[in-house]
């Protein structure tokens, strides 16, 4: 079965290793985005449930989809290893390279260990006090650590060493956890959330396969690495990453939704919660997109960055054609309408997303959008200089936003 071409096959090999850690770090920060907006609806608590219900829904769907993907599946479902689980993390948008730098030691297949040097997520939530440290590090961390072990063996356990709140202020590593798995562990079920968001046309999108035969690496079937080097992988799997990690965003975003709408007093709150956490993240990600590829700030590049930004993709998802010659983008009914995804927020009466999109190239450069919910053409229009949305001003809140990866060696680790 052919699926939709994607819209980052377009971009070379040395773009593509760029974009990757890139998508990883904005799928992160799309918490960053959405939860402050939760915490004033609902409170810290809630919020804290949100986002548990948020990551058990969706990552161990993601997690399996990137395992079989880059070659590294269990050859038994359920029956993963350690490295797995590793491997996993490193593809995985609740843990971008160097934003939250896992360290990684493998003792054998069934006992490993993880630091975090660096937790990017921790640094912005110290400063809210350590009752916001604990909900993130005790209430959130302990079900949704397991919940994506699940995804490779039910029998992982992902227990801690030590934890935030730190002690002394400045301690380091910020966190250190063991992983064991045993069979005399209870299996771990996936929480409810699960069910719901693996019945959604996301979690079983095709995309196109890994070429074997493109230059650099296909898969990632060798052994676990201290940090990805993702310009060794060829060009055909970079392309797959960048649209799974996408994918990944939309999943997380489903379940978000899926947490939020429960706890809503009416679809109308629901649906402003969800439109807002769009818009932060929204802006956020276009700043890094055009960023990372170095473009100019002209109109055919601010159309460039609406084509490759994480809203619009992949395309076997989202259905949109560009037109850099009339200046529009058209976007027609697809997967993530049915789902409920971000696209079903955007459309002739709602614009701000793509408002904050194109005003991350250009404060200057507004859409005009015209058609139907699910059917409509944005043209991309020049007027006066706005101010940042305080969506997007909130999002930046994370020093997520501003973040700079640096080179790294990639090293195999050997069990110890």
């Amino acid at each position: 079965m052919s699926t939709a071409r994607s819209r980052y096959a377009d971009l070379d090999r040395d773009q593509l290793a760029r974009l990757v850690p890139e998508l990883l770090l904005i799928g992160q920060l799309i918490d960053r985005s959405g939860m402050a907006w939760c915490i004033q609806a609902f409170g810290r608590d809630q919020m804290a449930q949100i986002a548990i219900e948020e990551w058990a829904g969706s990552s161990p769907i993601y997690t399996r989809r990137m395992q079989r993907a880059l070659g590294y599946a269990p050859e038994v479902e359920g029956r993963g290893d350690v490295v797995q689980i590793f491997k996993g993390l490193q593809l995985d948008i609740g843990a971008p390279p160097q934003f939250m730098d896992f360290r990684y030691t493998v003792h054998d297949p069934w006992h490993g260990e993880f630091r975090l040097d660096h937790c990017g997520a921790l640094m912005d939530v110290e400063p809210m006090g350590p009752d916001y440290v604990k909900a993130m590090c005790h209430d959130i961390e302990d079900p949704t650590f397991d919940a994506t072990a699940v995804a490779t063996n039910p029998r992982a356990q992902v227990r801690p060493i030590h934890r935030p709140p730190r002690v002394p202020a400045d301690r380091a590593p910020h966190c250190a956890w063991t992983v064991v798995i045993d069979d005399s562990h209870p299996p771990v079920s996936p929480l409810a959330p699960f069910y719901e968001i693996e019945r959604t046309r996301a979690a079983s999108l095709e995309l196109s396969a890994i070429d074997p035969a493109d230059e650099g690496l296909a898969d990632y079937s060798g052994p676990l690495l201290s940090d990805l080097d993702f310009a060794a992988f060829s060009h055909s799997a970079l392309v797959r990453m960048a649209d799974e990690v996408c994918l990944q965003m939309h999943l997380l975003n489903l379940s978000f939704v899926l947490a939020v709408r429960s706890r809503c007093e009416s679809e109308e709150q629901a649906r402003e919660i969800c439109r807002k956490q769009l818009v932060g993240i929204a802006g956020i990600a276009a700043e890094r997109l055009h960023r990372v590829l170095d473009l100019p700030r002209d109109r055919a590049a601010a159309l460039r960055v609406l084509e490759l930004h994480p809203l619009l993709n992949p395309a076997a998802y989202v259905e949109a054609g560009v037109d850099p010659e009339a200046m529009h983008l058209h976007v027609r009914p697809c997967a993530a309408h049915d789902d409920g995804s971000w696209i079903a927020l955007v459309g002739p009466g709602e614009v701000s997303a793509l408002q904050a999109v194109v005003r991350a190239v250009d404060d200057r450069y507004d859409v005009d959008v015209v058609g139907s919910a699910r059917d409509w053409t944005a043209v991309l229009v020049e007027g006066e200089p706005v101010k940042e949305a305080d969506e997007v001003a909130v999002t930046r809140f994370s020093t997520g936003s501003s973040f700079t990866f640096e080179p790294r060696r990639s090293l195999p680790i050997t069990p110890v």
